[in-house]
């Protein structure tokens, strides 16, 4: 499990496009996002480097 601390969500609409993201390069992972908090939580076969830049490269900062 992942948690990585994400910036510029404010919506579901924000969440449906950090998991598309992930989803992208693996396909079973699931993500779960708290808008309140920024944090995603990810169940994925990923390294946290390549989804923290998967993330970022969909619009979404992700602190280091």
């Amino acid at each position: 499990m992942l948690s990585l601390k994400v910036s510029g969500m404010t919506c579901g609409g924000c969440i449906k496009a950090v998991t598309r993201a992930i989803q992208s390069e693996d396909p079973s992972a699931t993500v779960q996002a708290d808008l309140d908090t920024q944090i995603v939580s990810l169940e994925t076969t990923l390294s946290q480097a390549k989804a923290s830049q998967l993330i970022t490269d969909a619009g979404f900062p992700v602190a280091n």
